[in-house]
Formats: structure tokens, sequence, C-alpha cells
């Protein structure tokens, strides 16, 4: 199967595109965004990297300069390491990941990328006798580590980095400010945010959710691109992030440390050669 068959894409104006990989059928599934400027293109996340993403972009035009200039410096962003979002890295020659998570990247590690996939989430198999139990991350080294308030200019945009942990220890958002733009990862979209993951932290997604809160009351953010499901504007964002803190209490605590202690288990059951 050919990248062109495995990935689709949609318009969104602005110079942003949102990428799917059609045939992984999965809430897993995560949006990948790409964002152009006049300078430098980057994509936020890469997906899982049965196909060529870069090879996708070129083959769809979705990286054609204008009036024949060269082509611009193209940056994969990992806004965490987590397998549905990391595994197409290797593709990119540059890639950039909170410091927090470089080594788990540069080592391979699918433990802290909390690999799980299954056939059946796969509809087509991308090549004859491909099989999801072989499916790993591969080690990356990452060209640039980011940190809190660091600026990854495009030109004539900017996005910020806000290190928002609690999904994982190196979850990160890209804030567009002057359009007022929210690329979320998984720090939040519309559905249940997942703490109960190998470097989850609950005391620390409270206070990343309380930052989006203020990114709100202050009116810097309208639309939320996020890294599952669909985007979504500032009053939802409000709600989905109080909503979290208001029932992150004693026995949300209890029941997470359960799960949590289930997911480790089987974490390192389907990935015995990873050490933590």
């Amino acid at each position: 199967m050919s990248a062109l068959e495995w990935f689709a894409h949609k318009p969104l104006g602005g110079g942003i595109f949102w990428i799917q990989e059609r045939f992984y059928e999965s809430g897993n599934r995560a949006n990948i965004w790409l964002v152009r400027g006049s300078q430098r293109d980057v994509v936020i996340d890469a997906g899982l990297g049965l196909r060529s993403l870069p090879d996708y972009l070129r083959a769809a035009g979705l990286l054609a300069p204008a009036d024949g200039a060269e082509p611009r410096p193209l940056l994969a962003v990992a806004t965490h390491v987590h397998f549905d979002h990391s595994g197409g890295l290797q593709h990119f020659e540059e890639v950039a990941v909170h410091s927090a998570e470089a080594a788990a990247l540069l080592r391979g590690d699918n433990y802290e990328a909390v690999t799980w996939l299954s056939d059946r989430e796969v509809a087509r198999p991308p090549q004859p006798g491909w099989r999801a139990r072989h499916f790993r991350v591969p080690p990356v080294r990452p060209s640039r580590l980011l940190q809190e308030g660091d600026e990854i200019s495009l030109g004539d945009r900017q996005l910020t980095v806000m290190h928002m942990p609690g999904h994982s220890r190196g979850s990160i958002c890209l804030h567009d400010k002057e359009r007022k733009i929210l690329f979320s990862g998984d720090v939040v979209y519309d559905g249940s945010m997942i703490d109960w993951l190998p470097y989850s932290k609950i005391s620390d997604y409270v206070a990343s959710c309380q930052r989006l809160l203020e990114l709100v009351d202050r009116g810097l953010v309208e639309k939320v691109l996020p890294g599952h499901f669909n985007i979504f504007g500032a009053e939802r964002l409000y709600r989905l992030a109080s909503n979290y803190i208001s029932q992150a209490g004693i026995c949300h605590k209890v029941s997470t440390c359960a799960m949590k202690s289930i997911a480790s288990i089987a974490l390192r059951i389907t990935n015995p050669r990873v050490t933590s």
C-alpha cells in the first residue's frame, strides 16, 4: 500500500491541514496537523508510521513551494511519545520533542510509548504478512529538545511550547497566540482524559487544566485542534478542563491507581525488552 492510499487530508484554511491514517480504525487514531509557514512547515504528531508521512505530503502536493522556490524545511513535533503519535517520527529528518521524553524516544522505549496495537484495529494491512504484534516505535534521535516557552518559528507564524504534563510527563501544547489556536495533543480532546498510564500524574494534570482555564479566561484560545477526535472551541475547552479538576478527588485517585497498575503490568508483558 502506498502512502497516498494510507493517509487522507482535509484543508482547514490558513495553511493548516488535518491528516489521518485511513485504515487505522481505532479510538487511538491520532490527528496529524500540518502547519505551513513562509519559511518552515511543521507537522504536529506523526501517527503510527506504517507508511511514510513525508512521502504522502510530497505526493499530495502539500509541501509544494510557491513560484518554484526551494522547498521549506520540514520539522516534525511530537506532542508526546505515545505510539499513536510518535511511530511516524522515524521518517523525518528533523524531529522535536519535549526534553522530559527525549531519552525514551532515543532508546525506543515502547513501555513509555504505551505501544498497544491489535490486528483488528488495522482494516487494511500496510503490506502482506504484516502483524500488529511486530509493531514497535523505533529509536529516533531528536534534533531539537523543547522546553516551556520555546518558540517554533515558521516565518509568518510562531508556535509557543506549553509544557502540560499529566497525560504523560513530556506532554506539550503548541499555541499560535496571534490566531488564538491551540494544538493540544492529548492534554485535552473531546473525550475522557487518560491519566492512568505509566508516567501519568493526576496532580500535574490538574495544574495543566488550570493553565487551560487561564488561557480561556484571558481570551487567548478560540479554537482547539486536539490529538484525537474533533475540533472544538473555547467554551468546550473550559468545560473539559474544569470537569477534570472537579473530578480529581480521592475516589478518582484510588480508581486511577488500580487502573495504572493493571496497565503497567500489561505493557511490561507486551514490551518485555524495555527497562524503565
